[in-house]
């Protein structure tokens, strides 16, 4: 987690992974390399919380399943979510990543699959935009879905450039 109150960015995620846990450091990993790329931004802009805030679904590791990591666990978000999301007043973007964070954020909104949700991201921006996990582990959504790239990370970068620059 990284909060400030004047953080105009937030990343929602979903929970750390183990090797993330373990360092203490939101996306201290390859998944936060892809996403430090996706916004155009380096590692002392991303750990500044005065500029961008980290809230995960859940704090800690929530363990291994049979295909990847569990969910985060279930009494974390309704202890601590909502009164922290008060906290950060000057929010404007929120990156909204993993099918947990979507849940939460956009609800019923959400379209039947992450590419559809993602495809249907002019419906919730500026204020939030769905993205798919940045894992290795998606490779595969991200050579099917090249539109991703081409079309809605220029659009982030520039939002995210503007957001730093204001």
């Amino acid at each position: 987690m990284q909060i400030n109150p004047k953080a105009k960015i937030l990343i929602a995620g979903q929970a750390p992974g183990r090797k993330t846990h373990l360092k203490g450091r939101p996306f201290d990993d390859p998944s936060g390399e892809r996403l430090r790329r996706w916004m155009g931004i380096d590692q002392d802009v991303f750990y500044d919380p005065e500029k961008i805030a980290i809230l995960p679904m859940g704090f800690c590791y929530p363990g291994t399943g049979k295909s990847g990591d569990l969910p985060p666990r279930p009494e974390c978000e309704p202890a601590w979510r909502t009164q922290i999301l008060r906290t950060l007043p000057y929010i404007e973007t929120t990156l909204v990543i993993g099918q947990y964070a979507l849940k939460w954020h956009l609800g019923a909104k959400r379209g039947k699959t992450l590419t559809e949700t993602v495809r249907n991201w002019p419906t919730f921006w500026p204020a939030l935009l769905p993205l798919p996990h940045p894992s290795p582990r998606n490779m595969r959504w991200f050579k099917k879905n090249p539109w991703f790239e081409e079309d809605i990370l220029p659009i982030l970068r520039c939002k995210i450039q503007m957001l730093l620059t204001s």
